[in-house]
């Protein structure tokens, strides 16, 4: 069974995603804050972390420098921004420490969600794949075109 944590604030996108992952086969786990999440990255052994960016106590940036230390058990976890931030600036520094990629919350339905990160994690996409939402060529060093 693959497991995921979650990282996210909003009680109700939090449990929505629990919810959704466990109904697909998951073990899903989460965290309210910065804090709790790097606690629960640090005992727990999952396939996949996904990051909230604005978090109480740390926020999603603060969370992946510390879970991209060499000391920490989860850092060669992937972590996966899923975020309702598009601010280029904010992703591209998230990508080029640490994180395998990024998902918009607002453009994308929860079993897309489940779709994309079980199809990243099965080999089937890449991280480009995992690229996901308004800026979808943000963080890549290659333009693209549509």
């Amino acid at each position: 069974m693959k497991k995921v944590l979650i990282i996210e604030d909003d009680i109700f996108l939090r449990e929505m995603y629990v919810h959704t992952f466990e109904r697909h086969g998951y073990e899903a786990f989460s965290a309210y804050d910065g804090e709790d999440g790097i606690k629960q990255a640090e005992k727990l052994s999952v396939d996949v972390i996904l990051l909230d960016i604005m978090l109480p106590k740390k926020n999603g940036l603060e969370v992946l420098s510390v879970l991209r230390q060499p000391k920490s058990h989860a850092i060669q976890t992937p972590i996966i921004l899923l975020t309702n931030l598009g601010q280029e600036a904010i992703i591209n520094e998230a990508i080029k420490n640490g994180a395998n990629g990024y998902i918009l919350k607002a453009d994308i339905l929860p079993r897309q969600l489940i779709d994309r990160i079980t199809s990243f994690l099965d080999g089937k996409i890449d991280e480009k794949g995992l690229r996901y939402g308004v800026g979808m060529g943000i963080g890549e060093n290659s333009s693209s075109s549509n």
